[in-house]
Order: structure tokens, then C-alpha cells, then sequence
């Protein structure tokens, strides 16, 4: 495994922390949940408030038989280098300068620098799960692939605090911007707030997050939020971005490499864990059976999972979003589909399935 920056580098990153079932029962598979299990929070479901109106409960568990964790996703990586450790896998930090060459051939080609040196790996095939900024999807000619993206007007302002945090993933939409309460652990919140773009952190001490969260919850959950200091705070901006096909001769992409989510979904991580499932299962088809039909299919099946997951992430972000400039008949629809949402159970029963993300599909 290449990795640009330091260990203690990708430890201090904060990202996702929602776990679908499907990702749940793969870390258990690998014998990777002890912790998980552990310290995890498990979920039947999300809810969704509005402004002077009542919320609603979307009971996953009760619709369609699944639950989710939350346990952050610096955590898996912490367990995910202790379990490398463990098999004395070969993990290269501070890799710099790599380039992918001859992909079409058997034998593709890595070039890298690290500690000075100049290597060249002659592979057999390459995972390219660099992120969206990463070298594997641009070693990809631009005639041989085909990119969605839709940006969105605004932004997320996170923070995380060492404090407990609410019973449920609770959704806000309110005529101050979108809001989302989360968690990372029993004891460790991960709250959200719409921005504009060009927000600067500097501009919002925690008081001022604090008050405007709070300010965009209904009253009675408003006061069971706790306060505290912040331990990290960022502005991230919200896109969706596809890139067609995932694979490209022997290169293989993976998560963020080939697709992008905005996090209203919960997706981002647990799209990057589907990625390497139906890979590490179509790369053990060919060692062990010498079959190349699920590599062969791994993009088109990939992809299906990832549309899938773009278009609950899309209709979440329009539903709970307010959107620059919208008039008033976006905002009244917006406001109707929730109200349809909160009446019609086969509604709950779709919004429900398309949160809990498809099953993962068979080798046949």
C-alpha cells in the first residue's frame, strides 16, 4: 500500500462515522469489529424535524430489517493499520511522485519516490483508492471515461466536541440553513451546520455555533444538546461526482478515486467499503479460480451500488437544504414533500431502503 502522508497524518483526519449494515457485516467478516462492537453506537434508524412542524422517525430497522453503527472512521483506520501490522503487510508512508504507466498491458507499471529512492513496481493489477485528488483516476485518458458532477451553493460547517452527544441522527430542515446532529462515539458529538461557501472558521467561535445550532432544533432537543469546546472544526463543500467506467485495463478504482457523495447520505465511507468488497471478491475469483468474470463485471455492479447512493444523497440534500435564491414555490414544494413524507408510510418504507443502501450482489 502507497500512502502520501504520514500515519499520524491519516489518524488525525476526521471523516465519516455512520455505518451501514452491509459495512457492519464486512468489518465483521474480516474479523475487524472487536472495537466496533465495543465502543460503536448501534441505530434503527434517522429522524428528520422541520420548523413548526412535528419531526418524524425514519425506523429503518422496523421498514427493512437493518441497523446502523456509529463509530468513526479514524477508528477503522486505526484498526485497519493494526490488522496490516498484524499480517506484516508492506505500508510505504510519505510516498511521493507516483505515476501509473502501461495499464493496459498485464503488467502495469507504479512509479514512486520514497525516502529518496526511485522504485518501480511491476504489479498485476492496481487499486486506485487515492481520493477524488488522487493520480489513479487522471492516469485514466480522458476519451476512455465520463464524469458526473453537480456542485451545490453551500457548504458544511462541522464540529467535534467531547460531549455527549443525542439518542438519534437527528436532521434539521429550518429557514436558517440545514443543521445535522451525529456522533463519533458515547461520548463524542459530530454536529453540522449549512453554510455559505466563503465562510471563514475564524468567524465562528464555538459560542456562536452552539447558539446557531441550537437555533435550528426545536425547542425540546435544543435543550438536550451539550456544549462544549471544540476539538476540530472545518468547512467542507457539498458535490456529487461519478466517474464512468471504474476500471480501466488493470486498474481498478475505489470510493472517493471514482465517485463523490455529499455526506446528507451517510454514504462517502460505506460506498468505499462496497468498492473493496466486490473487488477483494473478484480478485480472490481470479487467484482461486482463475476466473476474470467478476472483474470483468466489478464496474458495472459497482456502479450500481454508487447510483443508487448519489440519489438518496441528492434528494436529502434537496430536501433538507435551503437553496440560495429559491423561490417561493421551491420552498413550499420542499415543505409539501416532507409533509407527504411524514403521512405516507410507503414513502418511509422507500426513504428507508434507499438510506440502508442496497444489498451487496451476488457472484452470479
Amino acid at each position: 500500500m502507497l500512502e502520501k502522508h504520514s500515519r499520524a497524518h491519516v489518524l488525525s483526519r476526521i471523516r465519516a462515522g455512520v455505518l451501514e449494515q452491509t459495512t457492519v457485516d464486512v468489518l465483521r467478516a474480516n474479523g475487524l469489529s472487536e472495537r466496533m462492537d465495543r465502543e460503536g453506537q448501534p441505530h434503527d434508524g434517522m429522524r428528520v424535524v422541520w420548523a413548526g412542524r412535528d419531526g418524524i422517525f425514519i425506523d429503518v430497522a422496523k421498514h427493512v430489517g437493518k441497523r446502523f453503527m456509529t463509530y468513526g472512521q479514524t477508528c477503522i483506520q486505526e484498526d485497519l493499520f493494526a490488522a496490516a501490522d498484524r499480517r506484516q503487510a508492506l505500508v510505504l508512508t510519505g510516498v511521493e511522485r507516483v505515476t501509473l504507466d502501461q495499464l493496459l498491458s498485464d503488467c502495469p507499471l507504479v512509479r514512486f519516490r520514497h525516502n529518496g529512492d526511485e522504485i518501480v513496481l511491476a504489479c498485476e493489477f492496481v487499486a486506485g483508492c487515492d481520493g477524488f485528488h488522487g493520480v489513479s483516476r487522471s492516469a485514466i485518458p480522458v476519451s476512455a471515461r465520463r464524469e458526473f458532477t453537480k456542485d451545490y451553493p453551500f457548504g458544511w460547517l462541522g464540529i467535534l466536541a467531547r460531549t455527549r452527544p443525542l439518542t438519534d441522527i437527528i436532521y434539521a430542515n429550518h429557514p436558517r440553513g440545514f443543521a445535522l446532529a451525529s456522533a463519533r462515539g458515547p461520548n463524542l458529538s459530530r454536529y453540522y451546520l449549512q453554510v455559505p461557501l466563503d465562510t471563514k472558521i475564524d468567524d465562528w467561535p464555538d459560542g456562536r455555533f452552539w447558539a446557531e445550532l441550537k437555533a435550528r432544533y426545536p425547542a425540546d432537543l435544543a435543550n438536550e444538546i451539550v456544549t462544549g469546546p471544540s476539538i476540530e472544526k472545518s468547512v467542507a463543500p457539498l458535490r456529487s461526482f461519478v466517474s464512468e467506467p471504474m476500471r480501466y485495463g488493470r486498474l481498478f478504482l475505489a470510493g472517493d478515486a471514482a465517485h463523490v457523495v455529499p455526506p446528507t447520505g451517510a454514504k462517502g465511507l460505506n460506498l468505499a467499503v462496497s468498492d473493496v468488497f466486490y473487488l477483494a471478491r473478484a480478485l480472490r475469483a481470479f487467484y482461486c479460480d482463475n476466473s476474470t468474470t467478476l472483474l470483468d463485471c466489478y464496474s458495472e455492479m459497482a456502479l450500481r451500488r454508487v447510483w443508487s447512493s448519489v440519489r438518496i444523497s441528492w434528494y436529502l440534500t434537496m430536501l433538507l437544504h435551503r437553496f440560495p435564491g429559491s423561490s417561493d414555490f421551491d420552498q413550499r414544494a420542499q415543505e409539501y414533500e416532507l409533509e407527504y413524507l411524514k403521512s405516507s408510510k410507503p414513502a418511509q418504507v422507500a426513504l428507508a431502503e434507499q438510506y440502508a443502501g442496497l444489498p451487496f450482489e451476488g457472484p452470479n
